[in-house]
């Protein structure tokens, strides 16, 4: 077996390497060859040269062990090379109310969406490398074969005020693309006239260079307004002052651009020229957007802006995109997070609404808080394995301490977590689900219907 560790210098690299050598060592204990040093490898360059190194080897599979997150290019460089059958094994991490060290559950999950487009199978684990019975675990998971892909069914035509309302919101939705979405980012990708022809959506194009040039337009005024405007939450005093207001002044940036392009939510490129290029963090203007009903999808999400302005619709409530970034089995939970994104009025009133930095890149405005128990649904118009589908789950978030920094709440799905982490992988679904609260199956099966889109359903 071909051996490769993927990770990314942003997370905590030496958390990594230490979690990435128990698993190496645990695997090197099975009864199979590894060719491969178990390093980690941070690019594609360091990848193609692993690659190089074990061209004349004699393999019957290729394992990758995701070791942090990382997006889905290096992957499909090796399933590209190789066309062996690839197992990836994902690293949990505990849930310890800190940074996001690792995030490779949503690596593995940008991965098993990639593959499923190109009809590359792939088999793989969520587990720790010093979990009890692991070496049993890794017997069965590399003797096993890939999953079948859930079945999805035809949407009935439910009569649903509220579905009509979503569809509404999505029958001519104008959505400003300000920047392209992250290179191995496939959960990203549209095509403009399969969404035309889905539900007559327009996308605009905006320069991110656009974005940042109205941000230093927008008056010394209104920053100040909307520095007021947070005045009450905890901590925003202790941030970077000159930061900060490059921070809120692109809140200023995305009002005015929906204005002049009369859109109706955004898809955008939050890192990491927000960042480098700007200086300073997009996602607390986001969540102020998705608190006024302007989505604004990270990582130019078109589909994901689309369903949280469905979703916003359909139950008069803003939406928050999230990604699944944990799925445990010993508890029966997910965790749903973003960097400091989702609407204030998500919040738990039992806890502080604060603000922060962001986790790896060090600059404001985030907003930090879990979110408020109470029955939730998530969805997402899909496009995995090349086909549109509407995917909806139902749960319950549940009262619990913020499993992460930044915005993050623990969801008792309507079935068994392990089973809703199956069907996800095996259908290859995007990293992006939208949540709102309330139960709004009967809205999402209105809206399915009268798009022709089947459903897949991941807690039923």
């Amino acid at each position: 077996m071909g051996l490769f560790v993927l990770g990314r210098a942003t997370f905590d690299v030496d958390y990594a390497r230490a979690c990435a050598a128990r698993a190496v060592e645990v695997l090197r204990m099975q009864d199979c060859r590894l060719a491969g040093t178990g390093a980690i490898l941070f690019d594609n360059a360091e990848v193609t040269a692993a690659l190089d190194d074990i061209a004349e080897e004699k393999l019957d599979g290729i394992v990758v062990v995701q070791s942090t997150f990382t997006d889905a290019e290096a992957v499909c460089m090796i399933a590209e090379r190789t066309g062996l059958p690839l197992y990836i094994w994902a690293l949990p991490e505990p849930r310890t109310g800190g940074r996001l060290r690792l995030n490779a559950f949503c690596g593995l999950n940008l991965a098993a969406h990639a593959l499923g487009l190109r009809n590359v199978p792939c088999i793989s684990l969520y587990a720790a490398p010093d979990a009890p019975a692991i070496e049993t675990e890794i017997a069965g998971w590399l003797a096993a074969e890939p999953a079948a892909p859930p079945r999805t069914r035809v949407a009935e035509p439910v009569p649903s005020e509220a579905g009509a309302r979503g569809l509404d919101a999505l029958r001519g939705a104008r959505i400003g693309r300000i920047g392209a979405h992250p290179a191995g980012f496939d959960t990203c990708a549209y095509e403009p006239a399969r969404l035309s022809r889905l539900c007559d959506a327009h996308v605009e194009p905006v320069a991110l260079e656009d974005l940042f040039a109205a941000a230093r337009e927008v008056p010394d005024s209104a920053v100040g307004a909307l520095l007021e405007e947070c005045s009450a939450v905890s901590g925003i005093g202790e941030l970077d002052p000159d930061q900060l207001l490059r921070s809120l002044r692109l809140k200023g940036a995305l009002d005015a651009l929906k204005e002049r392009g009369r859109f109706d939510g955004f898809a955008l490129r939050c890192w990491p020229e927000t960042f480098t290029e700007y200086g300073g963090a997009i996602c607390g203007p986001v969540g102020m957007m998705g608190e006024k009903r302007t989505p604004c999808a990270c990582e130019a999400d078109v589909y994901g802006a689309l369903t949280s302005l469905m979703l916003q619709a359909l139950s008069d409530a803003p939406a928050f995109l999230a990604d699944i970034v944990d799925i445990d089995d010993a508890t029966d939970t997910g965790v749903v997070w973003h960097c400091g994104q989702a609407p204030a009025s998500m919040a738990d009133p039992a806890a502080p609404l604060e603000a922060t930095i962001h986790s790896n890149r060090r600059m404001p405005l985030l907003f930090q808080f879990p979110l408020k128990p109470g029955r939730v649904t998530l969805a997402r118009i899909s496009q995995a394995r090349g086909a549109q589908s509407m995917v909806v789950a139902g749960g319950e978030m549940i009262a619990a301490p913020p499993s992460f920094s930044g915005t993050s709440g623990v969801v008792r799905f309507d079935t068994a977590a392990k089973t809703v982490r199956q069907r996800l992988l095996a259908a290859g679904l995007e990293h992006h689900l939208a949540l709102v609260y309330g139960d709004h199956r009967d809205a999402l099966e209105h809206v399915a219907h009268g798009l022709g889109l089947p459903v897949l359903d991941l807690t039923q």
